[in-house]
């Protein structure tokens, strides 16, 4: 516990020095402000008890062509090994990257010092469209239960064939390998590994010699595809089982398998380890809080031992990574990737084993009440604490952001306002009882940037909701693209900012049919929930204002007509959801509940039926604009 009457400073004075807001306005314009006890426990969740001193951090985030005068002698070491004896000023044409500064004097230290450029990478003619899609929902006859990579390659062909310029897909990260799997593309195990869900079995090596017991496996997931919802746990006993299967029949020398796990070095490594510790305690201990002490952390010494005699098992999890790399570097190159970056991960899962130091303790993260959620969102995930972020040099967002942009030329952030500051609520208190955090969101913003260059691959924030004054500005500036929605904007398309991603919905929120149709309610109703009616009817009545229409026109003409206006929008980048193309009632999830049917609704019609489809071509040729190239 802290000690509140150290010094005459008060509990909220102590909590503004680390970035704990004393308050904040709502959506509706009211104050309100952060209480003593919130701020306690907050101030709590940062610290391990007595400790009480927040030293300054070893680095430094410095954009290219602004370099400080160095106090001393030191020694530069760059990010690809080169050495750079300087005196008293660095050198003004350092390399963008992750640098270590090396004092000379008295005292030897080494500080990581991040050049990063001015602006976040943004190709200067791009001005496209492209689908937004949830893979596991786009099955195939050839599917197991669920859409995976090789669907999203076959679907990247029909949208190059329509001329669309990317495809914006789910979250496609790793959960942990227990069941029941979780279902929630955004609440991750780990942001920087892939599920194995998604790898199409028959396009591993050595499928076709795996014979008979491979084929039955195969026919027992096609089977699941009659299912009216996926069923991952199904789809993932049955896909581990046949990957057991590969890795026994594989060649011993297989090419590109040590570059790729040398290149992805000790990350990789842990979440393997991870992974077989998942296995090893199976589901009723699934939670790494409830291991035992030896194996609670990844520094551990007596995970030396686990990890020798469970060394082919590590091997076996680092293979499916590679082969989940494979197959996705394959499924872009039809279509450029625009994928999707979750606010936080799984407390349980791998990444938060990896970096329990950096995480508030007692605390989760979440949304103010606003119009659609009067009593506030709490999404269970655990946040970085900001200054323990910074001391180690933002290696955690480094590694995620990296992995993200991999095989990708475009990157969503969702809640990009989380860069700035993040909703924290205090276990057990709710969401009415939450405070704003603030983070280095400069500092954050600059290693954003550096790695949209290195991957030259340009960046979204999803900056839906309450969003601070000055923020979408800064983001601007930054070439961070806004993320806008015809639900949600009030002035005609014509009118949309140029910097931005556009679409009519989300996954969230209603579907164009459910919308028009009054669906979306009525299904909202019969699961014992209570709409918002009066907003979704206004939304509703906007709609049928802006495109001149009837009560009764029919549901593909609404979606035509919608999209069409979409188009009129001059944002560089316009969004299809995929269920609107096809006139789906159901929205992928419903925010605020847990579900069955919750990122599990299969698309109506499978991705042989869906390439013959009407509506996904009439949509297309609304939005026909001239598609962004692979460099």
């Amino acid at each position: 516990m802290l000690d509140s009457s150290r010094g005459d400073q008060s509990i909220l004075e102590r909590a503004g020095a680390l970035g704990i807001q004393n308050g904040y306005h709502d959506v509706f314009g009211n104050w309100r402000s952060c209480s003593e006890e919130t701020g306690k426990r907050l101030l709590q969740s940062m610290n391990e008890p007595g400790e009480e001193s927040y030293p300054e951090s070893d680095v430094q985030v410095i954009r290219q062509g602004a370099f400080p005068i160095l106090e001393e002698r030191c020694e530069l070491i760059l990010e690809d090994g080169t050495v750079v004896d300087t005196e008293k000023n660095l050198p003004p044409d350092l390399p963008l990257g992750y640098h270590e500064l090396r004092t000379l004097g008295r005292v030897n230290r080494s500080i990581r010092l991040i050049i990063v450029p001015e602006k976040s990478f943004l190709p200067p003619h791009l001005k496209t469209w492209g689908f937004a899609l949830q893979l596991y929902s786009l099955r195939s006859e050839a599917s197991w239960g669920m859409g995976d990579l090789a669907d999203l390659g076959r679907f990247g062909r029909l949208a190059q064939e329509m001329r669309a310029g990317f495809l914006q897909v789910n979250p496609l990260h790793a959960v942990s390998p227990i069941i029941p799997q979780q279902s929630s593309p955004y609440y991750p195990g780990s942001r920087r590994f892939r599920n194995l869900l998604y790898l199409r079995i028959e396009n591993i090596a050595g499928a076709a010699q795996a014979g008979l017991a491979l084929e039955e496996l195969a026919s027992a997931g096609r089977a699941l595809n009659r299912d009216g919802l996926i069923n991952r746990d199904a789809i993932f006993k049955l896909k581990v089982a046949a990957l057991e299967k590969l890795w026994a029949l594989r060649g011993e020398a297989e090419p590109g398998f040590a570059r790729y796990r040398l290149e992805q070095g000790r990350a990789l490594d842990q979440f393997a380890l991870f992974c077989v510790l998942c296995e090893h305690y199976g589901p009723e201990r699934a939670d790494w809080t409830q291991w035992e002490m030896e194996h609670r952390r990844p520094d551990s010494p007596g995970l030396l031992r686990f990890a020798a005699q469970h060394a082919d098992r590590i091997d076996f999890h680092i293979w499916v990574q590679w082969q989940l790399d494979l197959q996705m570097r394959k499924a872009s190159e039809s279509v450029p990737i625009v994928q999707d970056l979750p606010i936080g991960f799984d407390p349980a899962g791998a990444d938060a084993w990896v970096w329990q130091d950096l995480l508030a303790r007692e605390v989760t993260v979440g949304a103010p009440p606003d119009e659609y959620n009067r009593d506030g969102q709490d999404w269970g995930l655990r946040p970085f604490i900001p200054h323990k972020l910074r001391a180690v040099g933002y290696e955690p967002l480094r590694q995620t952001l990296s992995a993200c942009f991999r095989h990708s030329q475009g990157l969503r952030i969702d809640h990009v306002m989380g860069l700035f500051r993040l909703f924290w609520i205090p276990t057990g208190l709710g969401p009415l009882h939450g405070a704003y955090v603030r983070y280095p969101s400069e500092e954050m913003l600059g290693i954003i940037a550096l790695e949209s260059h290195k991957a030259q691959a340009y960046v979204v924030g999803e900056d839906l909701g309450t969003v601070e004054e000055g923020v979408r500005e800064r983001l601007g500036d930054q070439c961070v693209m806004s993320n806008r929605l015809l639900w949600f904007e009030s002035s005609p398309p014509e009118q949309y900012p140029e910097l931005a991603l556009t679409s009519v919905t989300t996954h969230d929120l209603p579907t164009v049919a459910g919308l028009w149709t009054g669906s979306d309610i009525r299904i909202q109703k019969e699961m014992g929930l209570n709409p918002h009616e009066e907003g979704l009817l206004g939304i509703r009545n906007h709609l049928k204002g802006l495109l001149g229409i009837e009560d009764d026109t029919p549901v593909e003409e609404v979606v035509r007509k919608t999209y069409a206006a979409l188009g009129k929008a001059p944002s560089r980048l316009l969004a299809v959801a995929l269920e609107d193309a096809l006139a789906c009632e159901r929205r992928p999830n419903m925010p605020g509940t847990v579900l069955p049917s919750n990122w599990s609704v299969p698309l109506p019609m499978a991705l042989e039926e869906l390439e013959k489809a009407d509506l996904i071509r009439a949509v297309a040729k609304s939005l026909l604009r001239p598609p962004i190239h692979q460099g």
